[in-house]
C-alpha cells in the first residue's frame, strides 16, 4: 500500500495522524456524579457555567415543593381542627371582627385541595429537573468524544448552470458537505 501512496507522489510523512484517547467510561461516569450530587457532572464535563443554572432550577423545585407542602398542612390542621368542632385555628377570624369563621368549611377544603395539588406538581418538576440533570451530563459527556474537525464542514452555497439544450440559466443553492 505505501508502494502505490509513493507512485502518486504521497509519502507517508505528508500525512500526520493525530490520535485522541477516548473514555469511554466518562459518560457514565458524568451521569452518576449528577445523580449522587445534581451539577456535579456537569463540573466533571467542564462546563462550569451549566452546574449554577442547574443548582438554581432544582433549587427553586425543591423550595416551591416546601412552600406548597406548609401551606397544604396549614389548610388542612385549620379544616381538621373546624370539622372537630374547634374554633381556634387561624383562619378562623382573620381580620378580628369576632364575627365568626372568615373561612367557610368549604374555602377551607378548596385551599388545602390547591395547595394539595400545587405541592405534587412541583414534586413532579423537582423529579423532572432531576432526571435532566443526569441527561445532560451523559449526552454532554458523549458529544465531548465526537470528532469536530474543521475538515467536517457543511456550507450552502448558490448555484448556478446554463440548460444545455435551451441556454437558459437555472439558479439554485448547492448543499456542500465536506467530509
Amino acid at each position: 500500500m505505501t508502494q502505490d501512496l509513493e507512485r502518486e507522489g504521497i509519502t507517508l510523512d505528508d500525512v500526520t495522524y493525530e490520535k485522541k484517547r477516548i473514555n469511554p467510561l466518562a459518560p457514565s461516569k458524568a451521569a452518576f456524579y449528577s445523580a449522587i450530587l445534581p451539577g456535579l457532572g456537569q463540573i466533571y464535563n467542564k462546563r462550569y457555567w451549566k452546574a449554577p443554572i442547574v443548582w438554581g432550577a432544582i433549587g427553586t423545585a425543591v423550595y416551591t415543593y416546601s412552600f406548597n407542602n406548609t401551606e397544604y398542612n396549614r389548610a388542612r390542621d385549620a379544616f381538621k381542627r373546624r370539622r372537630a368542632g374547634f374554633t381556634d385555628d387561624e383562619f378562623y377570624d382573620i381580620n378580628g371582627d369576632g364575627q365568626g369563621p372568615d373561612l367557610s368549611l368549604e374555602a377551607l377544603q378548596d385551599a388545602q385541595e390547591r395547595a394539595q395539588r400545587d405541592r405534587d406538581l412541583s414534586l413532579l418538576i423537582s423529579i423532572a429537573l432531576y432526571a435532566l440533570n443526569i441527561i445532560d451530563a451523559n449526552v454532554d459527556a458523549h458529544l465531548k468524544q465526537y470528532n469536530v474537525d474543521d475538515n467536517l464542514s457543511v456550507d450552502f452555497k448558490p448555484y448556478l448552470d446554463l440548460n444545455p439544450f435551451t441556454s437558459n440559466p437555472n439558479y439554485g443553492m448547492a448543499l456542500v458537505i465536506k467530509f
